[in-house]
């Protein structure tokens, strides 16, 4: 979901930006990108790779995995492509840039309460970063994913702090929306194509801030995401949910929230039952309650810190928290966006019988709206 802040973040960071790495002025284009409109032909593993003609991708991985002595660790690697020119880069001048490439990580030490986090940003060239097409290739720095023998190997250090992580899908790639169509508001354009793999078995290791390397395992989630589209301008943020149910259902859930306070009519979501067949949820499908709020006392924000989520239709009531209550990101570096980003998990009921939940929520809007955008 952050995906769609970019094309309005940019037009405040691209000035300065561009004095760095851009020597004759382009400006920020804003025609000549494909927007997400209509329908598509799908097809993987090539629509895990980039689509440089919208404006805006990111490719998302978050997981919760275990030590051998039980200790668990969150973390999320998140790569992020936006367009500044749809045009390709001029090739005599090696600083000119047609995208620009941000990441996100992020980890989680559930034992020690502890939450870190670290930002990038950098152009392509030569070969900082970038994100291939025809499959799974992003990286920002010595920061990367790609795609290796039917899985996904992601790799991400940042001081005392690192992941190695190989994921191997349990499932096939999920569409959310109509067809993989994912509406954010009522007007042409504003949407986005949406493709998640909920499974994936997930291995390697991680260490903690200030702690030795540990091997680890569990199971992880890929979202990715590809438009050139902009939020209505009545949003003042988001709630979204990806969650893994112990009877081998997963549950995505967004909220786009309202200025006013309510939940705008394109807010959705997906369940896909344990046989990897997905059912879109339209906004009446699902509801989350907030049950509980915890005070940021880096941001001042007060974010929802407990949710009850149904979707009656399915039998499925649940509560969720969050492992370790302070996972908020102040990205001032990269997206200019301050937001809450971390493991939860639960327990409740889906069609009768108890389950066990857990997986991540994104919170944004919270921490003076969207990045100040609007």
């Amino acid at each position: 979901m952050i995906l769609i802040l970019f094309r309005q973040r940019l037009k405040a960071i691209l000035g300065t930006i561009l004095l760095l790495f851009v020597s004759s002025a382009h400006g920020y284009a804003g025609d000549g990108w494909t927007v997400a409109e209509g329908t598509r032909t799908w097809s993987f593993p090539r629509d895990h790779g980039a689509h440089p003609d919208y404006r805006t991708e990111w490719w998302y991985f978050t997981g919760i995995v275990a030590a051998a002595d039980g200790r668990r660790f969150g973390y999320q690697l998140t790569f992020f492509r936006q367009g500044v020119v749809p045009g390709a880069p001029d090739p005599g001048n090696p600083w000119s840039i047609r995208d620009l490439y941000l990441a996100h990580f992020t980890l989680t030490d559930v034992a020690a309460g502890s939450f870190r986090y670290a930002e990038r940003v950098s152009r392509a060239g030569p070969g900082l970063a970038g994100a291939d097409a025809g499959g799974l290739r992003a990286w920002v720095l010595d920061w990367s994913a790609g795609a290796h023998d039917d899985a996904f190997v992601l790799a991400a250090r940042d001081g005392g702090c690192e992941i190695r992580l190989t994921l191997r899908p349990r499932g096939a790639p999920v569409l959310h929306g109509e067809g993989g169509l994912s509406r954010k508001g009522p007007a042409p354009g504003q949407a986005s194509w949406y493709a998640s793999v909920t499974d994936l078995e997930t291995a390697g290791t991680v260490r903690p801030d200030g702690g030795s390397e540990v091997g680890v395992r569990g199971a992880s989630w890929f979202d990715h995401e590809f438009g050139s589209g902009q939020l209505a301008d009545d949003l003042a943020g988001w709630d979204w949910f990806g969650l893994r149910f112990s009877d081998g259902r997963a549950l995505m859930v967004y909220r786009l929230r309202r200025r006013d306070g309510g939940a705008a009519p394109a807010s959705s979501g997906t369940l896909v039952d344990a046989g990897g067949t997905p059912r879109h949820l339209a906004h009446d499908d699902a509801t989350v309650e907030a049950l509980a709020q915890w005070r940021s006392p880096h941001s001042g924000a007060s974010y929802p810190a407990r949710w009850r989520l149904r979707v009656p239709a399915a039998g499925i009531d649940i509560e969720i928290s969050p492992l370790v209550a302070d996972q908020e990101l102040q990205t001032e570096k990269s997206t200019g966006v301050t937001y809450w980003e971390g493991a939860v998990g639960g327990r409740g009921t889906a069609a009768g019988r108890a389950v066990a939940v857990e997986g991540y929520a994104e919170l944004t809007g919270y921490a003076g709206g969207l990045g100040g955008l609007f």
